[in-house]
C-alpha cells in the first residue's frame, strides 16, 4: 500500500511528501485565498501522467535499444464546467527527436504505456477521453485515442 503525507503549512498551502522523502508544494490561486506558491493539485495530476508514461516509454525504448536525442511531452487538460471539475479531455503530445528510423519502436512504446503500463493513464481514462499524439522530428506520426 502506498503512503504519502500531506501537511497543511498555512494559507491554502500544503506540502506533500512521498515515501522516498521527496516533497512537492501545492497551493491555490490568489483569487481563492492562495499565494501561488506551489503547483495546483489538478496540474500535478497532469504532471504525474507525463512522468508515469514518460518513465514507461523511456524504459521500453532502452530495452529495445532505440536511442532518442530528446523526448518531451506537453499535456493539456480540459475540465468539466461544474464541480468536481474533473478532466474530461486530455491531449498529450509526445515529442521525440532522433537520428534513427525508429518510428515503429516509438509507436510500440507509447502504445504499451498508454494501453498497459501507465497506471495514472489507466485511472484518468475512466473519467477522461485521452488523445495521445506522437511527433517524431516535428512531424505528426500517429494519434491514439482512448
Amino acid at each position: 500500500m502506498a503512503h504519502v503525507e500531506v501537511k497543511y503549512t498555512g494559507g491554502m498551502q500544503f506540502v506533500g511528501t512521498a515515501p522516498t522523502g521527496h516533497s512537492v508544494v501545492m497551493d491555490a490561486a490568489p483569487d481563492v485565498g492562495g499565494q501561488n506558491s506551489g503547483v495546483r493539485p489538478m496540474d500535478l495530476t497532469l504532471i504525474s501522467l507525463g512522468g508515469c508514461t514518460g518513465i514507461d516509454v523511456m524504459s521500453i525504448l532502452h530495452k529495445m535499444r532505440a536511442a532518442v536525442k530528446s523526448f518531451s511531452m506537453d499535456i493539456d487538460g480540459e475540465r468539466a464546467p461544474d464541480h468536481p471539475k474533473v478532466y474530461t479531455t486530455i491531449v498529450m503530445n509526445y515529442r521525440f527527436e532522433t537520428d534513427q528510423d525508429i518510428q515503429d519502436k516509438i509507436s510500440r512504446a507509447v502504445h504499451l504505456s498508454q494501453e498497459k503500463y501507465c497506471s495514472v493513464s489507466q485511472m484518468l481514462v475512466k473519467a477522461s477521453r485521452i488523445e495521445a499524439k506522437i511527433f517524431i522530428n516535428g512531424v505528426l506520426a500517429e494519434t491514439l485515442t482512448h
